[in-house]
Order: structure tokens, then sequence, then C-alpha cells
């Protein structure tokens, strides 16, 4: 994993541009402080390459300095990583993430009463089929992009448990960063992405019967309780449909160009027993892995929520 060294890096704007979410994600408006923001959210990207976890004793109960650090790299940069003392247990994934203003969490249908979701190779009928419950490699994505638009997925918190015997790596990448790459090559490509019809994924019926709905939505948004820009999408390409027109096509076609392209703003993780991201719902994608003969094998946590990190009051 990158060794990341932190220290409050956001570049001072001027006073109109201090926070980020002022930006105008819809319009695309003011160009004089899109270059401003463009400039002050790269140089925090890549001053953030080094840091190393944020240390958290007790995920029960944060301290104040860990709770202060932890929102600080999520707010400049959509995700922080850390590290707890490693246990076999549970962890208090639910508590923890309440000291981050995540208190809505999703309804999932493999969680346990608390929200968690064990992602672990299974054969249970509700994850059979699956790919987060099997060891093959997982496209870049961000979680719930199937999810109707009121139960969007805006964070979630991954924990390690077990690590692979070997693989299963991730890799992250913050929207905001995606979001100036496809700008820099055409704005027509955000107006796109941002069309309420860009991305179709059409419904499903699970084994039990349930039916979940077609999902028709943008792939950029800004986030309705804070203004931040948010992202939903998959790389996958059966059971998708893309809006049909020129324009939509060469978006998608440009964006898959992008995170196929090994951007040096991209960072590669391999989380260790006791390790875990919390973050915005940032784009990701896993290796395929591979356990030991006769052990547990990988166990990764994963608790989802629909707002996103914020500095309880």
């Amino acid at each position: 994993m990158n060794a990341l060294n932190h220290s409050r890096m956001v570049p001072e704007m001027p006073t109109k541009t201090n926070k980020l979410q002022h930006f105008n994600w819809q319009t695309l408006g003011d160009e004089k402080f899109y270059h401003i923001w463009r400039t002050a959210r790269l140089n925090v990207a890549k001053n953030s390459r080094n840091r190393v976890p944020v240390k958290v004793v007790n995920l029960l109960n944060p301290s104040e300095s860990e709770i202060s650090e932890l929102f600080n790299r999520c707010e400049s940069e959509n995700f922080a990583f850390y590290e707890s003392p490693e246990s076999d247990a549970i962890p208090p994934l639910g508590q923890f993430a309440a000291a981050f203003g995540l208190r809505v969490a999703e309804t999932h249908r493999s969680a346990d009463g608390t929200g968690i979701v064990s992602l672990k190779v299974t054969d249970k009928a509700k994850q059979r089929g699956y790919i987060p419950y099997s060891p093959r490699g997982m496209n870049w994505h961000t979680d719930g992009y199937y999810n109707a638009p009121d139960e969007r997925i805006s964070a979630f918190v991954l924990h390690c448990v077990r690590p692979a015997a070997e693989g299963g790596v991730n890799q992250l990448f913050d929207p905001e960063i995606l979001y100036i790459r496809l700008r820099d090559q055409s704005p027509d490509h955000i107006r796109a992405l941002m069309h309420p019809e860009a991305m179709t994924i059409p419904e499903n019926r699970e084994s039990d019967g349930s039916l979940r709905p077609a999902s028709v939505g943008p792939v950029f948004f800004a986030d309705p309780d804070t203004g931040r820009l948010q992202m939903r999408y998959t790389a996958r390409t059966r059971s998708i449909s893309w809006r049909d027109d020129p324009a939509t096509t060469a978006a998608n076609a440009c964006l898959r160009d992008c995170l196929a392209a090994d951007d040096p703003l991209m960072l590669r993780v391999a989380l260790k027993a006791g390790q875990g991201i919390l973050n915005n719902n940032i784009l990701h994608d896993r290796t395929s892995f591979t356990d030991k003969p006769d052990t547990a094998g990988r166990l990764i946590l994963r608790v989802r929520f629909h707002n996103r990190v914020k500095r309880n009051a």
C-alpha cells in the first residue's frame, strides 16, 4: 500500500472558493473559478499519495483527534485509510461510522442486523453468482450504482478482518479527479454524463422472486445535502444500457479510456487485517485473489450509507 504521510494540505484559495462544495457542477459555469479549484484539487491529490493510515485505537469510541484527521481527509480527498488493532471479531463499524455522521445505513439483502455485509467466498443461495462473494476480480464501479435515485449510496466503510493469501488488491480513484480528466478532454463529456438518463441498469429479479426495478440516472450528479460531486458508475458491459446519442457514446468511451490509463493519482491498496477505508463512495475495483487451503479465507466487511461523511455537530 502506498505510504500516507498526512498534513492538511488544502491550498489556500480566494474566500469564495475556500469550500470545494461551492463549485457549480451542473452548470459548468465560472471557468476562472473552475481552474482555481482544479489546481487546488490536483495539488491535494498529489500531496496525499505518501500518507500513512490514521491509527484508530478503539473503533467503538474514536478520539477527537482521530475523528478530525479522518474527516479532514474525506473532506479534501473523499477517502481516508485507517488501521485499528487486529482482531478476528466483527468490529463495531456502525458505531465507528456514526462518529462521522453516517447513520442512514442501506438495507441490504446480505447484511446482518447491524447493516454489515461480509464479503467472502460463499456458495449460499443469496450470494451465489455475484462477483463480490467470489474470488474473481471486479471491474471499476461505485457502490450501489443499480440503486434507485432515493436510495443512492454516498459513503461506505470497508474493513479487512482477514486478507487473502494472494491478490484481492483494490485500486481507488476519486471521482473529482476523474471529472477533471474528462473535462480536460471536453466539457461536452461532463454534460453528457450529467444527463438524467445517461445510464440505465435494467431491472433484476432475485431468486426469491423479489424485483429490483430499473435504475435510470446520471453518472455525475451533485449531492443534494452538500453540493459535492457524487458518481454512479459501473464498467460492466452486460446488463447496462447507455443513452443512445453520439455525445454519451463519446463520453462513455473517454471515461473507459481514463480508467484504463493507469492514472498517476490512482491508488492501489492491499488492506491488511485491522485496516479499512472510510470514503464518499469513490471509484474502486478489485483484483482476483486466492486463499490458502483449509483456512477461513479472505473476509472484508462493508457497511454502506445514503449520506456522505460529515462532521458531527
